[in-house]
């Protein structure tokens, strides 16, 4: 079985655009993006990236076209998606929950909430490495409500989120407590915590008008790491509540192997979530649209699917507990 892999924000850069697949599928999602949005050829610049909603829009149009060429151009298709936070949405476009369109709308209107729920410019993002999660919930216990796990990521890292004074103190308190690095985000929001409530109520009325559709592929959820398999309401609610919630990527890594996943392949740009998937569980093989070729993916990635011998589930449950 195949995961295909949407990373989220912070993952963008200018020029990423340009550097997708030269293929039909990239350019019909420019030209549908381009009808949904006309400034869509100013979004490959750092200055215009730097906005929230823009970054976020040029995530999902990376995600898209590059699964529908991986589809389209060489006839491979995921048997499970997995987003890490706003890459959720171009995961359950992969799905088959959610059209481009709609995926479009939502992201706006999501990006647009948080920012808004961050004008005073007083909110930000912090990677923590070498603490593990019980370290980190007591650092986030010992600080006031303005702070808070934001994604847990691997055994030793996780982002935090907060009010910039929040973080600088984290930042004092997780050297005391033996953390390896402590790095602040370049992002203009915090997300993934109790201050994005309301965007979590606008996105989930937004989405609520949204059809419920058949998937065609499996969905990891970010909040539960839970694998949705014919539940289109189920994926549209975790893409509503998910940015008020931590994402625990660490747990969805761990299930993968446990549903019988041989291979993940991560849509660009960059391979953040690659080496997360390696570290976590490094007997899956890992691929990385960014710095690998498709033609030798999708040669390695047939040789599984033709390889491939069914797993028996033994069991395994699709909801892990708090880690």
């Amino acid at each position: 079985m195949i995961a295909f892999l949407y990373p989220g924000q912070g993952a963008q850069h200018a020029g990423m655009l340009a550097n997708l697949p030269g293929s039909t599928a990239t350019q019909r999602t420019l030209e549908e993006a381009a009808e949904l949005f006309p400034v869509v050829s100013e979004l490959d610049t750092a200055e215009v990236l730097a906005s929230t909603t823009n970054a976020q829009l040029a995530l999902l149009i990376c995600g898209v076209a590059t699964a529908r060429t991986l589809a389209d151009d060489h006839g491979l298709r995921p048997d499970i998606v997995a987003g890490h936070s706003v890459g959720a949405f171009a995961a359950a476009v992969g799905a088959g929950v959610l059209t481009f369109s709609e995926a479009v709308a939502a992201v706006r209107l999501r990006g647009d909430s948080m920012a808004r729920a961050c004008a005073s410019g007083q909110w930000g993002m912090a990677a923590l490495t070498g603490l593990r999660l019980r370290a980190v919930r007591d650092l986030v216990d010992a600080a006031d409500d303005k702070l808070w796990i934001a994604n847990i990521n691997a055994v030793d890292q996780v982002v935090l989120g907060g009010t910039v004074a929040a973080l600088d103190n984290a930042r004092q308190a997780a050297r005391r407590a033996g953390a390896r690095r402590f790095e602040l985000l370049d992002v203009a929001v915090a997300s993934h915590g109790p201050l994005q409530r309301d965007t979590a109520r606008a996105v989930a009325q937004h989405l609520s008008t949204i059809p419920h559709r058949g998937q065609r592929a499996a969905y990891m959820t970010n909040v539960g790491a839970r694998r949705i398999r014919d539940d289109a309401a189920a994926v549209l609610d975790d893409l509503a509540t998910a940015v008020a919630h931590p994402v625990r990527w660490f747990d969805i890594m761990r299930l993968l192997p446990e549903l019988g996943v041989d291979a993940t392949v991560e849509m660009p740009p960059g391979d953040v979530l690659s080496r997360l998937v390696t570290a976590t569980t490094p007997a899956l093989s890992v691929f990385s649209v960014t710095d690998d070729e498709l033609g030798p993916i999708t040669a390695r990635l047939r040789s599984f699917l033709v390889d491939a011998v069914p797993k028996p589930d033994h069991g395994v449950q699709d909801f892990l507990g708090p880690t």
